[in-house]
Parts: C-alpha cells; structure tokens; sequence
C-alpha cells in the first residue's frame, strides 16, 4: 500500500469519529496556543524593560559613595557618606576617556508648594548635563545654566507631574515661583513628559535645580551623594567602569587589596540582570503550559489504544487479504500525526490571536517570536509521532486470525 493510500485512510478513520478526534486535538490546541502566548508575554516583556532602561540611558554609570562605616562599625546609609567631593567629580569629569557628560549628584526630599496645591517629591540637585545623561527633553522654557550653578541661584525645572499637579488649571509654569519646603525657587522649564520606568516608578515626578543651590540652601552640605556619567557607547561601559575605579581609588589612597569606599555601576548590569529574570519566568511560564503538551499527547496514545481495539477486526482482515505489517503500522502513526499536527496549526492560530487580545485587552507587552512558532509546530509534530508509535506498534503486531475473530 502506498503513501497516498494511508493517507486517505486514516483521514476517512478521523472524519468518522469527528467529535472524539477534536476532543482529542483539544490538549495539542491548548498546550501550543499556551506556549505561544507565554513565550509572547516573556518576551514583550524582556523587550519593554530594556526599551525602558535605555530610556533611562542604556550608557550611564552611577558613582555612589560606599564601605563606608560610622561608629562602632556600623554601615551607614549612602546619602550620609561623605566620601564623594566636587573634587572627585572634576576628576572623572577631566581624566575620564569614555565619558561624554558628566553631573554632580545630590537631592532632598519635602514638599512642593504652589498657592493651595502641593504635593511631596523630590529635588535633584544636578548640572545641564544631566538632560543628556537621564535622555530628558524640555518641553518648555529652558534648562539652567553654568552661570546659574556658580551663583547657586534658586531655579528650578519641573517635570511633568510636578507642572500638573501644582498648576491643574492649565497656568503655565515657566516664570512662575513655587516653594520646596520654605525656599522659593523660580521655574525656568518645564520636561518633556518620560512616564513610568520599568520599576513602576514615575519619571516625572521631580525637580531639577543647580546642585551648588540643593547643596547650599537645602541640605548644607559639602559632599556629593552621587556622580551621573554617561558612556561614549555602551560597549565602552566595563572600561570607563575601570577607569573610574582606578581614578577614585587613587584619589582615595585605597591601597590594593582594601575595600573601595564607592561603588560604580552601570545600566548594563541592570539590564543583564532583568533580562535573566524575564528569561527565567519565560521559560517557567513556558514549561508549564508544555505540561499541556503532554497531557495531549498522552490523550492521544489513549485514543489511538481505542481506536486499535475497536478495529482489531478491520486490521485482521486487512493483513488477511495482503496488508504489511509496515502498512498497518503507517496507517496509525499517519492517524495520530494528523491529530496532532491539525491540533498544532489551530493552537498557532489561536496562540497569535490570543496573544494580540492580551495586548489589547490588557495591555500587556508582546512580542511573538517565529522561533516559538516553529518549536511549538515541530514539538506537536513530535508528540504525534512518539504517543502515536507504541499504539500503531502494537496494531501491526495483532495475529490476523485472531483480530478477524475478535468480538
């Protein structure tokens, strides 16, 4: 018997027994269109946390002020160090090969005030390099300038939050005089609105203003609670890491083998480490919907092992009459590839559109990857033919002379 002759006889074995044939595609359908949206739903998310870390600017470094311990060898929080000055930050700023801008780092925290609204936020206190450092835009108005910074002037730019919180009616903000806890300070511009980042945080939610004015008006202090930097590129990232390491450690006198008092670190890491807990989950998520997978397959050898005793007699009398052994054994496999291969492009089909309803209806990232596709395809084919073999082994295995006696 050839091919063609298989074929027609076991799609005519399917179509006789439709609904147990799609019940039995049933678990094929879930455990693909189950991969496909979880590998989708991995994915989309692993590709949302690094478009969002880049906004944040893929190639800055943050240099903070660490191993630092008060009285009794306590650690100390990294705001209260001291062990960053304005001297450190020239330094990197001068010596540093990598670097494209450079901003001193300090902030505080109280209440922004503007007639009857306010509303708690923060202030950092920065240099006009920090725009392109965080990939921040001015909506309106204008950033503060070098001048402003050595005269320690109270300006300040407002993010989006801030513009609509303090000013719901629609007022411009630029020129306006708002109050951080009892300073006032005079709103130059306004940010180009950023959103949340990938840790849910709001990015609009701050103020800028001169480090000299935060450092002298509002916390009195001398030292800096970080440096900002941003890397040519970001294949450059681990040598400016280095650079700064060894710049800092040199102006600190750090002998080899102590620990540093600072910490560098940049958005890479960051994003290395994200992505290998996206992968992580991606592959739970998928294993457990392959679970599916199983499920069907083994749904399949169990009906294929029905499908054999309830046509033990056909088989005999087909083997009486000159059918191989190999035919019978073809027949059977053909039947449970069928199932499982039609069970495969219907689960593709609904995997895809299921994944484009999460996206819309819950607006959850996605992105479907062809690979996804083409495993879930070759994984079904797959089962069909590994839950399909014993069943089909054991049909072509039947004495004729028996099977034709079989009630």
């Amino acid at each position: 018997m050839n091919l063609g002759n298989s074929f027609k006889i076991s799609l005519r074995a399917l179509a006789s027994n439709k609904s147990r044939s799609f019940l039995t595609m049933l678990g094929i359908i879930i455990g693909v269109a189950s991969v496909i949206a979880m590998l989708a739903i991995g994915q989309g998310s692993k590709t949302s946390i690094r478009n969002q870390i880049s906004e944040m600017g893929s190639n800055m470094l943050t240099i903070r002020p660490g191993a630092d311990r008060g009285p009794g060898g306590a650690r100390m929080s990294a705001d209260d160090m001291q062990t960053l000055k304005m001297k450190d930050f020239e330094a990197i700023r001068d010596e540093c090969n990598y670097l494209i801008a450079v901003s001193p780092g300090v902030s505080s925290n109280s209440q922004a005030i503007f007639g009857a609204n306010n509303t708690p936020t923060t202030m950092n206190g920065v240099n006009e390099d920090f725009l392109a450092i965080r990939k921040y835009d001015i909506a309106q108005g204008e950033m503060f300038t070098e001048s402003d910074i050595l005269k320690s002037n109270k300006v300040c730019v407002i993010g989006q939050t801030i513009s609509e919180t303090l000013f719901p009616n629609g007022e411009n903000p630029v020129g306006q005089t708002i109050r951080f806890g009892r300073i006032p300070f005079q709103v130059i511009g306004v940010l180009l609105e950023k959103g949340d980042n990938s840790m849910g945080q709001d990015q609009d939610d701050l103020i800028l203003a001169p480090y000299t004015t935060v450092m002298k008006r509002l916390l009195a202090i001398t030292y800096l609670q970080s440096i900002y930097a941003s890397v040519i590129n970001e294949d450059s990232s681990d040598a400016a890491q280095e650079q700064i390491s060894e710049i800092l450690r040199t102006r600190h006198k750090i002998a080899n083998g102590e620990e540093d008092d600072f910490s560098v670190r940049s958005q890479k890491e960051m994003l290395t480490m994200m992505s290998s807990t996206t992968d992580m989950m991606t592959a739970l998520l998928a294993a457990v919907a392959g679970i599916s997978l199983l499920v069907g397959g083994i749904g399949i050898m169990n009906i294929m092992y029905v499908s054999v005793t309830e046509r033990t007699k056909e088989i005999g009398l087909r083997m009486s009459i000159g059918a191989k052994t190999s035919d019978i054994r073809l027949q059977f496999l053909l039947e449970s590839m069928l199932i499982s291969i039609t069970g495969g492009i219907i689960g593709i089909i609904l995997g895809v559109v299921s994944s484009y309803a999460i996206k819309f209806i819950v607006n959850w990232p996605i992105d479907i990857q062809g690979y996804s596709i083409i495993i879930s395809f070759l994984v079904c084919s797959l089962t069909g033919i590994f839950f399909g073999w014993y069943p089909a082994k054991r049909a072509s295995e039947l004495d004729p002379i028996e099977a034709i006696r079989y009630e």
